[in-house]
């Protein structure tokens, strides 16, 4: 069961159309979980492993109000549904490459009637050299890859003055010095590194802004971040 007095709790102030909407999206996400892969985390553990940990850049100032935001890799939906059904003002794409998941998404725009949200299906190197490069203030992603990686996928959609956010674990202290020398070649350069402060877990917001235009080479073709990351 989702426990919104949980996200109460941890500074997580919701309206109550927004409790409404997230109390569907959990009961969509059960329901389709059963048939599909969608997440593997135990319910009991969802609410803070997937929307507290999604919608808690809110509190912290991450995540400007009327900002157009891309979750690359969005998987379920996470972070960004949870950050277009708190932020109606804000306006959220969805890309995702696996067409099962893009059919789940669709159902949870659809039934959840989310006039601010956008799917995009395809894969996240491709997608970026056509209309969505260089068009929103943010691209997060959560749980995708190394950040020297996850930066090939990301800084491309950003426009220059906007921001990637990434979602990682402990890791992100040893990925910081291949992270810095990727945001460099892609336009960009680290900020701060925040601590999400979630109970009972380590997760951080690298925050990497981006400073001008990134290479009309990058991204490279689908696949190469992965097999030979900058």
């Amino acid at each position: 069961m989702l426990d919104l007095e949980l996200l109460t709790s941890l500074g997580i102030n919701l309206d109550m159309d927004a409790k409404a909407r997230l109390r569907a999206y959990h009961e969509l996400l059960l329901t389709h979980n059963q048939r599909m892969d969608l997440t593997n985390v135990p319910e009991g553990e969802m609410t803070i492993r997937h929307y507290a940990d999604s919608l808690l850049p809110i509190s912290k100032g991450l995540i400007a109000q009327h900002a157009r935001i891309i979750d690359v890799g969005t998987g379920a939906g996470f972070p960004g549904l949870p950050l277009a059904i708190a932020r109606p003002n804000c306006e959220v794409t969805l890309l995702e490459s696996k067409q099962k998941r893009c059919a789940f998404l669709q159902t949870v725009i659809d039934t959840l009637a989310l006039k601010n949200v956008t799917l995009a299906c395809g894969r996240a190197e491709d997608l970026a050299k056509a209309a969505l490069r260089e068009r929103f203030d943010l691209a997060v992603a959560r749980a995708v890859a190394p950040l020297n990686q996850l930066l090939e996928y990301l800084l491309p959609y950003v426009k220059p003055g906007g921001q990637a956010l990434c979602w990682k674990g402990p890791a992100v202290f040893e990925e910081q010095a291949d992270g810095q020398r990727a945001a460099n070649i892609l336009g960009g350069e680290l900020g701060d590194l925040i601590d999400l402060k979630i109970p009972g877990r380590s997760h951080y917001i690298q925050v990497v802004k981006k400073t001008r235009l990134t290479p009309k080479k990058y991204p490279r073709k689908a696949g190469t971040p992965g097999k030979d990351p900058l």
